[in-house]
């Protein structure tokens, strides 16, 4: 988690970029695959606002000519305008509910396309894995996912129809006030100014918009800072809730608690710092907003006096005053909302940029020392050549390495876990940093099982079908692997749900995953400690399944128990020398049958212990 990095608001310059790409990602919705029932939807809604646009004109007439009816004191009028008022009700209440229908629509269709697309780049290519390595603002990617895009497709929808509605406000109300405010003359002069209402509208607004940015300026900036510090507490948590049994056994409670207050205590800081940003913008607001009504009729009033104008045309100026100042105020509004946007805005896009670093980074054709390069072969045979690993910080853990296997062999891998490891997520693609080449296995699956296996929530059988759906296998062939993997005691379960992360332990969970080999079959297995939690008896008899259940499939193991040479065809021991290199590999092999030195060809070296 880069919590401290991401809290920090991005530059104008870095926000401007977001806000294009977000325009782009937009314009990408509007030319999906479903564009036309997209674009009829936006239609819709366009023409629904509209309408709400229509409905307040006729009733700012229809204000009018009730006040005049009233000054008429017209009984047989006011009853028609009553009639009139309840038609006009009907309306907007039928048009406001298919409006929210459609906007909702709208919302939640470009959340589930934005959503979607998201997904697909943090769950391809193991970019999930390698973007916990990748530098930049990123952290939290699930609550971007989960949360931001919520925000920024509801807020921006919401906006772009607040704005719509305020532009045709704008238009048709200028005209009506230009109608009926008539001239007035300046104070102590003969010059009349002509449509002066709308004048001193937008005087009124423009006062009220360049006051209201300049105290809500800061809003943004807290608006940022405050929406990643509740990231990192919901992290934080949800990290304490994963690991509740270590923390348990370790009796760790008292650091969490106070790893938690430090985050609300981050929470808090963040939430005064809004505060008092909102502090400004509320306050003129609301001086502003109680000022607005009464403003129209004072600067309209001495017309009505002077008998230049009716009641009714007063009330309706004053109201067209307001609509029109209100219109014209969009963006102090929208201040609050738009610094939400913009915040989410800037952390979606943050974090789809950076899995577009990584997709452009598989599709660079590059050499020498930049990349792993995995290739696929037209044989059945895993071929590393001059392989050399780094760590992320580009200390080299291994150097011009050079493995050859041919299909069927049994491989034993041992030595420092650092470069083993490695190794192990090189060969499945999670270990970018270094360079080589690594040819795959044409025709035969590789099955990886790590030293903890993943157990989703849901079904046993689920769990054990994992990654096919569990519905991929029999229930013969279920129990099978069951017993194969030692925990027959486990079939009963197979409908039930369960946490099985919590409700197993650890050596029940790595025969979980020992129990995918037997249930899956694959050609080539790839294990990286996965038996560390057996005893040594358990061990060996799992080992001596594996060569009578998959025997014609080629097994490389990565394991620190001894004892078990007598099982594989060959031994690697693979350490690191003092300084992070490792010594260059020599031409000679132990035979793991005999213990015995010999030579063999260059395709299969050996790194010696140091």
């Amino acid at each position: 988690m880069q919590a401290d990095a991401a809290s920090t608001s991005p530059p104008p310059a870095v926000r401007r970029d977001a806000a294009w790409q977000f325009a782009r990602m937009a314009r990408d919705y509007w030319n999906c695959e479903r564009k036309w029932t997209v674009r009829g939807a936006v239609l819709s809604l366009f023409v629904l606002t509209a309408a709400q646009v229509g409905l307040v004109i006729w009733v700012s007439y229809w204000h009018r000519e009730l006040f005049d009816a009233l000054e008429d004191r017209s009984l047989s009028e006011f009853l028609r305008l009553i009639l009139t008022f309840l038609l006009i009700f009907a309306l907007t209440m039928g048009v406001t509910a298919l409006h929210m229908h459609v906007k909702r629509w709208v919302q939640l269709d470009w959340r589930r396309w934005m959503t979607s697309l998201l997904l697909d780049e943090w769950l391809s290519h193991a970019n999930h894995y390698r973007l916990q390595f990748s530098s930049g603002e990123h952290d939290n990617p699930d609550g971007r996912i989960a949360e931001d895009i919520r925000i920024a497709t509801e807020a921006a929808v919401g906006l772009a129809h607040s704005l719509l509605y305020s532009i045709l406000i704008l238009g048709s109300f200028i005209d009506i006030l230009l109608s009926v405010s008539g001239s007035a003359n300046l104070p102590g002069t003969e010059y009349s100014v002509p449509g002066y209402m709308v004048l001193m509208a937008f005087v009124y607004a423009g006062v009220g918009t360049i006051f209201g940015l300049l105290l809500g300026r800061p809003l943004i900036r807290t608006t940022n800072r405050l929406q990643s510090v509740e990231a990192s507490l919901r992290f934080g948590l949800a990290r304490a809730r994963e690991h509740s049994e270590a923390i348990a056994l370790m009796h760790g409670e008292p650091l969490e608690r106070r790893s938690a207050d430090r985050l609300f205590k981050d929470v808090g800081r963040g939430w005064d710092r809004q505060t008092f940003a909102y502090l400004g913008i509320i306050s003129f607001s609301t001086g502003y907003g109680t000022l607005l009504p009464v403003f129209p009729i004072l600067i309209a009033a001495p017309q009505y006096i002077a008998g230049a104008m009716s009641l009714g045309l007063l009330m309706q100026a004053a109201q067209a005053f307001q609509r029109l100042t209100s219109a014209l105020s969009w963006p102090i509004d929208n201040l609050g909302e738009l610094a939400r946007c913009r915040a989410s805005i800037d952390r979606i896009v943050s974090l789809h940029e950076e899995m577009l670093e990584l997709e452009a980074q598989d599709r660079q054709k590059v050499t020498g020392k930049e990349k792993i390069e995995l290739q696929q072969s037209v044989h059945a045979e895993l071929d590393i050549r001059h392989l050399q690993l780094a760590s992320p910080s580009g200390q080299v853990l291994l150097d011009d390495f050079n493995l050859h296997v041919r299909h069927g062999e049994r491989i034993l891998i041992t030595g420092d876990p650092a470069v083993t490891i490695s190794l192990f997520k090189a060969v499945a693609g999670l270990w970018p940093w270094g360079s080589g080449v690594i040819s795959l296995p044409a025709g035969h699956n590789m099955m990886f099982i790590p030293q903890r296996p993943f157990l989703p929530e849901g079904s046993l059988r689920a769990v054990l079908s994992y990654p096919h759906d569990a519905s991929h296998y029999t229930a013969p062939c279920l129990h099978r692997a069951l017993e194969c993997a030692g925990i027959a005691w486990l079939a009963p379960r197979l409908d039930d749900h369960d946490d099985w992360g919590r409700a197993l332990p650890l050596r029940a969970q790595q025969r979980l995953g020992i129990a995918r080999l037997f249930l899956q079959q694959p050609g080539w297995v790839f294990i990286e400690e996965a038996t560390d939690a057996f005893d040594a008896k358990d061990e060996i008899d799992t080992l001596e399944l594996l060569h009578h259940e998959l025997p014609s499939a080629t097994l490389l193991n990565i394991s620190l128990h001894n004892g078990l040479d007598h099982f594989y065809d060959r031994k690697l021991v693979l350490n690191r020398l003092r300084g992070g290199r490792v010594r260059p590999p020599q031409a000679a092999a132990t035979d793991a049958k005999t213990g015995t030195a010999g030579t063999t060809a260059p395709a299969t070296k050996l790194l010696p212990e140091t």
